[in-house]
């Protein structure tokens, strides 16, 4: 015997299950592709401006220059974070981890 009318409870899991990964899928798809549209529009952005010329200084310390290397990366670090292209995830784990060695 074969029911009509509504679905049952079984039927409607299964529809709130495909709806559900269907948006989970789309949203993981414009998401990345607003990350690849926002890198990209920071590697166009950064050729545009023109170089600064800066003074002859001493030579500093090699520990005070991979410092001060290690601290400019962190920061860009902090600001991809704060601009959405780098996840939680991302900037904590592997992006620290890659440059704090």
């Amino acid at each position: 015997m074969m029911r009509r009318g509504r679905p049952g409870l079984v039927g409607t899991m299964a529809r709130t299950a495909v709806i559900a990964g269907t948006a989970t899928a789309v949203a993981g798809s414009v998401q990345q592709s607003q990350q690849a549209k926002a890198v990209a529009a920071n590697a166009a952005a950064a050729p545009a401006a023109p170089p600064v010329a800066a003074p002859a200084a001493a030579p500093a310390p090699v520990a005070a220059e991979v410092s001060s290397d290690l601290m400019a990366q962190l920061v860009q670090l902090a600001e991809l974070h704060t601009s959405g292209i780098l996840s939680d995830a991302d900037f904590a784990t592997a992006a620290k981890a890659k440059i704090l060695g």
